[in-house]
């Protein structure tokens, strides 16, 4: 793939505002083709106690990423956190839930999240499928990467992007530029092979790949996903005409 070029950050570089929820995460890939296009990163983990904006005037956009807690989980900063998802929402700025924030952003407009019915999770690569719209959108890697074990509700306002078999709502836009993915693109080789390490009994449960079955997957399907990323983001922070078609 050829990599684009883009100018270096200037003295005063636009912010996208970063929610991460563990002590040591990291905004993986997504982070650094932000930064490659010149955006400060401005990391926030309001589980520790850092304040969310009452505005996005300051902000460019906002990424809300994923974590091992649930947002149905009684903690008084998950529901500050849904409640706030309001602000981009309401400023129309980008906006882009991944996993957990996604399942958040479900929740803002009213939605459910929930376990499958039968236990399963989905965890490793598994496929994704666009609907008329997403395909419409832009193309879509075949397989995609997954951990979690919960689902978001397709509610009004929101429009399915790309779908999946385990849990039908894999990407949904919601009004101009707010996203929800339920996969990971921005998953890098160590943060795989991390997560498969520290969270190897997780890999035991229906749904879930072996290590070595995620790092062959990883190794086929990766290509595709890191490029569907790249040109993603490009129309995630300018929208193009046809993603901006009333629903």
């Amino acid at each position: 793939m050829v990599r684009k070029v883009f100018p270096e950050p200037a003295v005063s570089a636009p912010k996208i505002l970063v929610v991460l929820h563990q002590e040591h995460s990291t905004p993986g890939r997504v982070g650094r083709l932000l930064r490659e296009r010149g955006y400060e990163l401005d990391i926030r983990r309001p589980r520790f106690g850092d304040p969310l904006p009452e505005t996005m005037a300051g902000h460019a956009g906002a990424v809300v990423f994923g974590g091992p807690m649930s947002c149905n989980d009684d903690e008084a900063w998950i529901r500050r956190e849904i409640d706030w998802i309001g602000v981009p929402l309401r400023e129309e700025k980008p906006f882009l839930g991944i996993c957990l924030g996604a399942q958040m952003m479900a929740r803002h407009l009213g939605g459910r999240v929930s376990r499958h019915p039968d236990g399963h999770v989905e965890i490793g690569y598994w496929p994704l499928r666009p609907t008329q719209a997403g395909a419409a959108l832009m193309a879509w890697p075949s397989h995609v990467y997954h951990w979690h074990n919960e689902g978001f509700e397709h509610v009004r306002g929101m429009e399915l992007m790309a779908a999946g078999d385990t849990f039908a709502n894999q990407a949904v836009r919601c009004g101009r530029n707010a996203y929800g993915l339920q996969f990971h693109p921005e998953v890098t080789h160590l943060m795989l092979c991390r997560w498969t390490m520290c969270e190897e009994a997780k890999l035991a449960v229906p749904g879930a790949q072996d290590r070595a079955t995620q790092i062959a997957g990883r190794f086929q399907h990766d290509h595709a996903v890191a490029r569907w990323l790249d040109a993603f983001l490009d129309l995630w922070l300018e929208p193009e005409p046809l993603a901006l078609a009333a629903e």
